[in-house]
């Protein structure tokens, strides 16, 4: 099994996910800016999970230790966060979970100057990383529900055939259906879905609004 570092799983949708792929045998590690941070968040994930399964390190040493590593901040700390570990992730898969909302407008599509979070990621990080963007349309309240699979399908965009591949693999490990949403410039349309969704959840007065794409054989 491959070694997955979450940097900002301390956070509620990158630790949804963390205690979801523990589960399905991943070795998982914590990042965050602290070390301590990470080391507490993952004990109170062990706790609620009834095992050691995860692990807690400052983003560059998760970053350094993982094969595949997940970026889940906010976008305010996205930037700072890449460069603090483009060194350690040179020759890997980074996953960029980012939306770039702008508070206090998080309804409304904001599109960076780099035109996608994951865009820019890819940029900052240079070619030797392969960034796939995916996860950004799924709610973390039914990423909790640990015992349940995830009533959302999740748009999966990059340059590399085998890198999404790997991911879409992931997506299904996490309890979702994972959908081939073509190159990485496509992140611009799956980043702007989310504040879509925020305003159908206010609108609607659900939690968790997701997205499916109807009209395909491939099994949830």
């Amino acid at each position: 099994m491959k070694t997955l570092a979450i940097l900002g799983g301390t956070g509620k949708e990158g630790a949804g996910l963390a205690m979801r792929w523990a589960l399905k045998g991943y070795r998982v590690i914590i990042g965050s800016r602290a070390a301590e941070k990470a080391e507490r968040r993952a004990r109170e994930m062990n706790a609620e999970l009834g095992d050691q399964f995860l692990t807690g390190l400052a983003n560059e040493e998760a970053a350094a230790a993982a094969d595949i590593v997940i970026l889940s901040v906010p976008y305010s700390a996205h930037a700072p966060t890449l460069r603090g570990v483009k060194d350690h992730c040179q020759g890997k898969i980074l996953v960029d979970l980012t939306v770039p909302l702008k508070p206090p407008e998080i309804m409304s599509v904001n599109l960076p100057e780099g035109s996608a979070a994951a865009l820019e990621a890819q940029a900052l990080l240079g070619d030797a990383v392969t960034v796939v963007a995916a996860f950004q349309n799924v709610s973390a309240v039914k990423l909790k529900q640990l015992d349940r699979d995830v009533d959302c399908d999740v748009l999966v965009c990059a340059d590399d055939a085998d890198a999404k591949a790997a991911v879409v693999e992931l997506v299904a490990a996490a309890g979702m259906r994972g959908i081939d949403a073509g190159p990485l410039k496509n992140a611009v349309a799956a980043e702007s879905l989310t504040p879509i969704l925020l305003h159908i959840n206010r609108a609607y007065k659900v939690k968790g609004a997701g997205i499916r794409i109807t009209g395909l054989d491939t099994p949830v």
